[in-house]
């Protein structure tokens, strides 16, 4: 569980899961001061990094030569009514065809990809 709270400087909140914390922000363009990241900048961040850590799983398991993996994932809402999520992957190793359509096979199936894809709804507690 995520708990967030209000700094009481404007659009500026700092969020923690007990263990970890950071802050997010607004840009300037759009009323904050731009010291953290935005919303849709953490859902980018949860769907890369999930990505990239269940690739590096895949791998491992599956004894596949992988030396690093990266993903990009950008969110595209110039559609009001569908939002897309663009994203890459970029594998290193020695690696064959097969394995790379293997990792990216894997990287689709990531945890926070199938929450996003599902049926979602918001309720207050």
């Amino acid at each position: 569980m995520i708990r967030a709270h209000g700094l009481g400087i404007p659009h500026r909140v700092a969020f923690s899961n007990g263990e970890h914390s950071a802050e997010a922000d607004l840009p300037a363009a759009k009323g904050g001061a731009g010291l953290g990241f935005g919303p849709h900048d953490l859902l980018e961040a949860a769907l890369a990094t999930c990505m990239a850590i269940t690739v590096e799983m895949y791998a491992a398991k599956h004894g596949i030569p992988l030396e690093s993996v990266a993903a990009e994932v950008r969110l595209d809402r110039t559609d009001p009514d569908a939002v897309a999520v663009i994203y890459s992957m970029t594998f290193e190793g020695a690696l064959t065809e097969e394995h790379r359509e293997s990792l990216q096979i894997a990287a689709s199936k990531c945890p926070v990809q199938r929450t996003l894809a599902g049926r979602l709804s918001c309720r207050e507690a």
